[in-house]
C-alpha cells in the first residue's frame, strides 16, 4: 500500500496552498521533464487524464503514435520550498502510459519497475545509496555557465577556502525540507567540486530522489549566482565527478549480502552479484557512463576506475566492498557518473546481479593491490579487462548484447544506441581547441 491516497493529495494541495503542480517524468537519457497544471486540474491529473505529445520527447515515440498519458505516483508528492508563498508549487513524479492503458515501454521508470518485479519474484528487495558529485562554477555577466572558479579548496576543506560552502548548506537544508535524510556533505578533491550524500533506500525511491536531488542542486546554485554541473569531466587536469552506487539486496527485511562466517563477511549471493556485474559491465557502460565526456573521467591518475576487478581492500578496482558489515554490507560500483539515467543504471545493475545469482557465477579473485601500478602482462595474467575507452566502444558493446536488449527492452535499446552512436559521430566531426593548439602552427 502507498502512503498517500487520492483524497490525501487533494487535502494536502488545499492545506499547502498549492496553485501549480508539476507532473514530472524522465526521458530515456535521464533528463527531467514536466507538464505544469493549475490546481483546478488536479483531480483530472490524479485520474490519469493528463495527456502530452510523446513525439516531442527524444527517444519516446513517432509522430503517428505520439499520445501519452501521465499516471502520477501519489507517494512522490512534495512541495518546492524555494517557490514563493503565493503561487506555491508541488510536484508529482509520473509513470508514462499509452492510450490503451498499458505502460509505455520507453519509460525508464517502467524499466526499473520491471527489474524490481523480477527481483521480488526471487524474494529480493534492492536498496541503493548514491554518492553524487558536482561542480559549482561562476556564471558570466549574462548569467550563463562558465568553468571558472577562483577557489583552491580540496577534500574536506571549509570556508573561507570553500567558496561554495553557503550554497551547499542551503542545498542540504532544502533537501531536508523535501524529506531527504542527508548523511554527509563536503568539498571534494578538485577545486569547486562538492558531494552531498543522502541515505540509501529502495531502488525506485532512490532513483526518484536522484532526479529531485539534481533539480534542487541546480536551482539552489542558481539562486546563489552559481552554475551547478553534473558533467563528469568539465575541466582538464582535475578529478571528474562520479556517482558511486552502493547496492545491497534484502530478503524478509534482512541484508542477504552479509555472512559473518565468511572471511570477508560476504554471502554467496554477494559474490554471485559481483560476478554478474563484472560479466556484463562492458555492455552496461553506455548506460552508466552515457556521454562522450564520461570517458574523459575514466582515465588513469584521477581516482576513477577503468579496470573490471573487485576488492574489499583498495579503491583502484571497479567494485569496492566498503568496510561496514552486517546490515551495512554493500557492493559499491564506482564507475557510474551523475549524468547516467538513474532508473536505467539501477535496472541494468540489478539485472546483471540477479543473472549472477541465478547462474551462480563464480567471482574472480579479488585484486588487493593497486591495479594502476600493474604491468600489462600482470593484468593479462590475472584476466583484468578494461572498461570501454570511449562512447563508441561502449555503445557497440551494448549493441552486440542480447542481455542489454532484454534488460532495457527493445524500444529503449534501439533508440538509445542509435542516439549514442549519433552523438559519437557528431563529436568526431568537431575541431577542438586542443587540435588547434597542437597542429595549427606546426603543420
Amino acid at each position: 500500500m502507498g502512503k498517500f491516497t487520492k483524497e490525501d493529495i487533494l487535502r494536502k494541495v488545499k492545506e499547502d496552498g498549492i496553485e501549480f503542480i508539476r507532473l514530472q517524468f524522465t526521458d530515456i537519457f535521464g533528463d527531467l521533464k514536466n507538464v505544469a497544471i493549475t490546481v483546478s486540474q488536479i483531480e483530472k491529473a490524479l485520474d490519469n487524464k493528463i495527456m502530452f505529445d510523446g513525439s516531442s520527447i527524444e527517444g519516446f515515440a513517432r509522430i503517428e503514435e505520439s499520445d501519452m498519458y501521465l499516471y502520477p505516483d501519489y507517494d512522490t508528492y512534495e512541495t518546492f520550498p524555494w517557490r514563493p508563498q503565493r503561487g506555491k508549487v508541488a510536484r508529482l513524479i509520473c509513470d508514462v502510459y499509452k492510450p490503451d492503458g498499458t505502460p509505455f515501454e520507453g519509460d525508464p521508470r517502467y524499466v526499473l519497475k520491471q527489474a524490481l518485479a523480477e527481483a521480488k519474484e526471487m524474494g529480493y528487495v534492492m536498496n541503493v545509496g548514491p554518492e553524487c558529485e558536482f561542480f559549482l562554477f561562476q556564471t558570466d555577466e549574462n548569467g550563463l555557465p562558465t568553468t571558472t572558479s577562483f577557489e583552491r579548496a580540496s577534500y574536506f576543506d571549509l570556508g573561507p577556502l570553500d567558496f561554495g560552502e553557503n550554497a551547499r548548506r542551503d542545498m542540504v537544508l532544502t533537501l531536508e525540507e523535501m524529506g531527504f535524510e542527508i548523511e554527509a556533505s563536503h568539498h571534494e578533491v578538485a577545486p569547486a567540486q562538492h558531494e552531498i550524500d543522502f541515505k540509501y533506500g529502495e531502488a525506485l525511491k532512490t532513483a526518484d530522489n536522484i532526479e529531485t536531488f539534481k533539480l534542487v542542486v541546480k536551482t539552489v546554485a542558481h539562486r546563489h549566482g552559481l552554475c551547478a554541473t553534473f558533467m563528469p569531466k568539465p575541466k582538464f587536469g582535475v578529478c571528474g565527478s562520479g556517482m558511486h552506487m552502493n547496492m545491497s539486496l534484502s530478503k524478509n527485511g534482512k541484508n542477504i549480502f552479509a555472512d559473518a562466517n565468511d572471511k570477508l563477511g560476504l554471502s554467496k549471493e554477494a559474490y554471485h552479484f559481483i560476478a554478474g556485474i563484472m560479466e556484463h559491465m562492458r555492455e552496461m557502460t553506455a548506460i552508466t557512463n552515457p556521454l562522450v565526456n564520461s570517458y574523459k573521467r575514466l582515465v588513469p591518475g584521477y581516482e576513477a576506475p577503468i579496470y573490471i576487478a573487485w576488492s574489499a581492500k583498495n579503491r583502484s578496482p571497479l567494485i569496492r566492498i566498503p568496510s561496514a558489515r552486517g546490515e551495512g554490507t554493500r557492493v559499491e560500483l564506482r564507475c557510474p557518473d551523475p549524468t547516467a539515467n538513474p532508473y536505467l543504471a539501477m535496472a541494468v545493475c540489478l539485472k546483471a546481479g540477479l543473472d549472477g545469482i541465478r547462474r551462480e557465477l563464480p567471482v574472480p579473485p579479488s585484486v588487493d593491490t593497486n591495479i594502476f601500478e600493474m604491468t600489462k602482462a600482470e593484468k593479462k595474467e590475472r584476466h583484468i579487462h578494461s572498461l570501454p575507452a570511449n562512447l563508441r566502444e561502449a555503445t557497440i558493446a551494448m549493441m552486440e548484447s542480447d542481455f542489454m536488449k532484454e534488460a532495457v527492452g527493445d524500444h529503449i535499446f534501439e533508440r538509445y544506441t542509435t542516439a549514442k552512436m549519433a552523438e559519437w559521430n557528431d563529436y568526431t566531426k568537431q575541431v577542438t581547441a586542443w587540435e588547434i593548439d597542437k597542429y595549427l602552427y606546426k603543420e
